[in-house]
This record gives C-alpha cells, sequence and structure tokens, in this order.
C-alpha cells in the first residue's frame, strides 16, 4: 500500500525541512547527543522496561522473587509438556559426542568447532536450519579490525558504556578480544562482507559507538553470515548430523546431576525422541514471539524463549532478564510491514528521525534504549508529535532520501537493497520517501547466566548466543548480536569438546528436575494450565492472541 493522501501531505512538510538539515550534516554540525542525567529522565518516563505493572516477582526456581515481564514469568511458571512418569528414559534414539539444540548462528558456529576439533555432533532445530534471528539481523557486526583507528579497547568501553556499566566484564573482554578472529574467520568460511574497490572492509557508525567498527553486508548482513555458515555445517554431513523440525522439549540430566541431553518433539511426525549426548550446548536464540507488552516484533517465527524454560527448570539462573530490547525503527506502515526491523545502518548512513512537524528531536546514533525512549516521547499523548497511520497508531519518520543527498544518487539502493526491494512492492520508494517508524520489540538482553567459556552452573551444558545473559548488561548495542552468536558459538563448541573429551557421564537418565519443578510450582501456589516450551505462537484468533493456544498443545506421546 503506497502512503495515502494524508502521510503524502506530511511528507512535504519533511520535504521542506530536507535541504537544511543535509546541509548543517555536511558541516557537521549534528544535533546534540543527550546528557546522561537528561537521558536517565527520558528511560524512566517513556521506555517500555520503566512501565509501571510490567514486570512480576518469579515465584518458582533459581531466581525466584526477580522481577521481570509477565510474559516470560508466564512461561517460566508452567507445567512440562509431558508427564515425565511416562517417558521412557532407556530406550536411546540418538547417541552423539555434542548435542546442539538451536539452527541459528549460535548453534552454528558451535558446530562447526566442535566437528573441527573431532567431536561428533548432533544438531537439532525447532524449524529448519538457519531459521533464526541471526537471518533477520541486518546492520552488520562490530569488529575492531582497523589498527590505528580502534581497537578492542574502545571496543569495550562502548559497550560496557551501552550496557549501563553492569555488563559482566570477563564476557565483555571475551566478546572484544575474539573479535577481530571471528571477522577472519567468517571470511576464510566465504562470507562476503561490502568492501572499498582496494578490498578495504567497509566500516560505519552504529548507535553508541565511538569509531566506525560496523562491518555489513548491505542491509543483508545476518543472512550473509547465516548462509556462510548453514552452508558451511551441510559440507561437514559426515561429522554433522542435523534434525530439523525437531524441538527440545526438555533437558535430560543423570541421577548424578549432569547434563547429559534432551527430549525431543518432532513437528512432522508428532513423536517424541530421546538425544543423548556427553555434552549440551543451548543456542535457542531470543523470545520476541512472546510479544512482551503486546509489542510487534522483529523476531522470526520460532522465538519463543524455549531455552529460557529448559535451562531454568534445570536449575541454571537467569541474568539480566529485567530489561528488553526495543529496537528504535520498526516499520509501522504500511500495515503488512508492522514490527519488520528498518536496520540501524540507515541512521548510520546519515537519515535523521523527524516528527509530525518535521522536527529532528533526537541524535539518530544514540543507545538503542535511549533512542526508542525518545521516538515513544514523541509520539505518547503528552507530547502529541507522532505522525498518525491509518490504522490508528503513531510513528515518526526515519528521512532515508537524506542518504542519497550525502552520500550520492543511487546509495539507497546499493547499500539497503533489501529494504529498497521490499518497500518498492508497496509502491514506496525510500530514496525519495521517508519511512514511517516505531519502536519494537527486538532483542532479549539477558537470559542463562553463562561465564566466558559458555559453562552454565549444570556440569555439560553449555549456552551461548540470544539465550545466554551477561554481555550486554542491560542494553545491547548495534552489531554486537551477530558478533555474540559466532563469538561465543565458538567457544560453546569447543569448551563442550574439551568437556567431552575429559567427562564421562555417570549414572542413569532422569527427568527428576521435572518432578522437582512441577512440586515447586504446587508449593508456591502456582494454579495454571499453561504448559511451556511454547514451541510455536498461534495467531489464528488475533482476540486470543495473548493466550498463545500451542501452550495448550501438547502434541502426540507415541
Amino acid at each position: 500500500m503506497p502512503y495515502t493522501a494524508e502521510l503524502k501531505k506530511l511528507i512535504k512538510i519533511v520535504e521542506k525541512t530536507r535541504p537544511a538539515r543535509v546541509e548543517r550534516k555536511k558541516k557537521g554540525q549534528e544535533f546534540p547527543t543527550i546528557p546522561l542525567d537528561e537521558r536517565e529522565k527520558i528511560l524512566k518516563k517513556y521506555h517500555p522496561d520503566f512501565k509501571s505493572g510490567s514486570r512480576r516477582k518469579i515465584r518458582v526456581g533459581p531466581n525466584k522473587g526477580y522481577a521481570i515481564s509477565h510474559e516470560v514469568v508466564d512461561i517460566l511458571e508452567a507445567r512440562s509438556r509431558v508427564d515425565p512418569n511416562k517417558i521412557d528414559l532407556s530406550r536411546v534414539d540418538y547417541q552423539t559426542d555434542i548435542l546442539i539444540i538451536g539452527g541459528g548462528g549460535a548453534g552454528a558456529a558451535a558446530a562447526l568447532l566442535a566437528q573441527q576439533h573431532g567431536a561428533k555432533v548432533l544438531l537439532a532445530t525447532k524449524l529448519r536450519l538457519g531459521d533464526a534471528n541471526t537471518m533477520m539481523a541486518e546492520g552488520g557486526i562490530q569488529a575492531a579490525t582497523k589498527r590505528g583507528k580502534d581497537s578492542p579497547y574502545y571496543h569495550y568501553l562502548d559497550v560496557m558504556g551501552g550496557g549501563h556499566f553492569v555488563n559482566d566484564p570477563k564476557l565483555v573482554k571475551t566478546l572484544v578480544l575474539e573479535a577481530p578472529k571471528v571477522m577472519g574467520w567468517l571470511e576464510d568460511l566465504g562470507a562476503m562482507f561490502s568492501k572499498l574497490p582496494d578490498g578495504t572492509l567497509k566500516t560505519m557508525h552504529g548507535g553508541g559507538t565511538s569509531r566506525k567498527r560496523m562491518h555489513y553486508a548491505g542491509d543483508i548482513t545476518g543472512a550473509e553470515i547465516m548462509r556462510t555458515l548453514r552452508d558451511e555445517v551441510k559440507n561437514r554431513p559426515t561429522d554433522i548430523k542435523v534434525l530439523e523440525f525437531s524441538t527440545a522439549i526438555e533437558l535430560i540430566l543423570t541421577d548424578q546431576g549432569q547434563c547429559a541431553g534432551a527430549l525431543f518433539y518432532n513437528l512432522e511426525t508428532e513423536e517424541y525422541f530421546v538425544v543423548k549426548a556427553k555434552a549440551t550446548v543451548l543456542a535457542t536464540g531470543g523470545s520476541g514471539r512472546l510479544h512482551i507488552q503486546d509489542f510487534m516484533t522483529t523476531n522470526h517465527y520460532g522465538a519463543t524463549g524455549d531455552g529460557l524454560v529448559l535451562g531454568y527448570r534445570a536449575g541454571v539462573k537467569l541474568k539480566f532478564l529485567h530489561t528488553v530490547q526495543y529496537h528504535p525503527t520498526g516499520a509501522v506502515f504500511p500495515e503488512q510491514a508492522e514490527g519488520l526491523l528498518i536496520t540501524e545502518k540507515f541512521r548510520g548512513a546519515g537519515a535523521n528521525l523527524v516528527n509530525v512537524d518535521a522536527e529532528q528531536f533526537v541524535y539518530e546514533r544514540e543507545p538503542r534504549d535511549v533512542e526508542a525512549a525518545a521516538i515513544i516521547r514523541e509520539c505518547s499523548p503528552d507530547v502529541g508529535k507522532g505522525v498518525p497511520t491509518p490504522t490508528g497508531k503513531f510513528g515518526v519518520w526515519l528521512d532515508s532520501p537524506m542518504i542519497d543527498m550525502l552520500r550520492g544518487p543511487g546509495t539507497v539502493r546499493s547499500e539497503f537493497p533489501g529494504k529498497d526491494i521490499l518497500f518498492r512492492r508497496y509502491d514506496i520508494d525510500i530514496s525519495q520517501e521517508p519511512m514511517l517508524v516505531h519502536p519494537t520489540l527486538h532483542y532479549q538482553n539477558g537470559g542463562l547466566e553463562i561465564n566466558e567459556r559458555c559453562e552454565t552452573s549444570l556440569p555439560g551444558l553449555f549456552a551461548a548466543g540470544e539465550v545466554s545473559g551477561g554481555v550486554h548488561g542491560e542494553n545491547r548495542l548495534m552489531g554486537n548480536s551477530l558478533l555474540d552468536v559466532t563469538t561465543f558459538g565458538r567457544i560453546a563448541g569447543l569448551n563442550a569438546t574439551l568437556y567431552a573429551k575429559r567427562k564421562s557421564l555417570k549414572g542413569k537418565l532422569t527427568l527428576d528436575h521435572v518432578r522437582k519443578y512441577h512440586r515447586a510450582l504446587a508449593r508456591a501456589g502456582v494454579k495454571t494450565d499453561r504448559i511451556a516450551p511454547m514451541i510455536l505462537p498461534d495467531y489464528s484468533n488475533p482476540e486470543v492472541r495473548k493466550k498463545q493456544l500451542t501452550t495448550q498443545y501438547q502434541g502426540t506421546l507415541r
């Protein structure tokens, strides 16, 4: 759907102020950044994390009393999809050295490193290999590769500052020191990043960065990285077995307290099966499809927080789940594209954010939580500067035509091919017309607690990527998610392999931890018919979407 006549009138106002804004930017006269004390005020007043009543305390488990979003508490305070007493663990369907749960960037990277170090690997994924948030990441991957201008030191400071200086410093140190190696590894595997004519990697700024260290592949960086990793996994079928449409239902432990694999459900055959493994890597990704606070989301269909449930039931603590990342710029028009990620790279390339009066109201490269809060402020009733959409929502303009005026005609089409093609389907030329955007649920800042070796508190269980928490603190910077999944995916794969070679499984397989969790729910007075993991959301009835119907469906127990 092209812009309506009413919206085109408002675009005319944007066009009138654009030349002056472009001229100021050419002169280096950037919109002032928000002072630190003012940032805190804006966050506390407008960011969804601080909305009254948006959190409640968990009543069971290792984080009892920890207040996080209702939607996540709902999946944690739920019963297992199976009755542990009806599962026969004496029949093992698959046996392997390393079990990897999740087929995104972290899972694929873990599989490659485990195989490289001599392990037999089984990778099981809920949907298809590569169906993950990694595939949907657009803007870039951070790494301090340019000596003299940048270093891991500056990257470290940016990450810590973006996370409000509460990040786990050991994890951050590992992330930034490994980043240049990860870029070299990806290139060696065949990833094609955008380069200058002399072969130098192109870099640009992202929100909250002090140096230009954002490497990218057009505006489909995640898809390019996932393509590379997925193809490499498929090229090693002898040592890496991939099971698609196989979703983990519960971790399996030994009666000696080791993780020994997992119970799975085949979405196609509707059968349960058991995988026994010497070491297990959780790489299940995020939880955007929980639609926290009823926000639209950028996340892929399977992002339902399954790994949080699996790890938490087995006794692994959660970290930093009290914060959620809302990407500042998600499409809010056309309606068919609501929630679609509009990469931060647009703002890194020079596009301003302007309100209904075509006024720039925020520096376009503030950290994501601050940027999102500023946009929500403009759209709030007390400020009233949002741009109304035909569906009754509000957004602000992301003035993408500025990019061609700043960097030359054709830049939008060449640097943002994915979005250029997509919006043309709706008869919108983003090199000539701005995009209408609003914050959208994007990233799970926290997750399962790990150390710098990706070990959890459960022996034999490792975690990597968005399912883990600590490296990003209370807010992630652009480009650090693709770095996170590849860096810690590799580390998890390596250390899981070293563990499997060093340790042997002792004791019988059991689901006693599930029985204990059910008893804890009863003692805490949690009365619910919810079951988890959710597996997939259900949008068949908009009126009951929040009930997530798949939490009531157990499938066939065979």
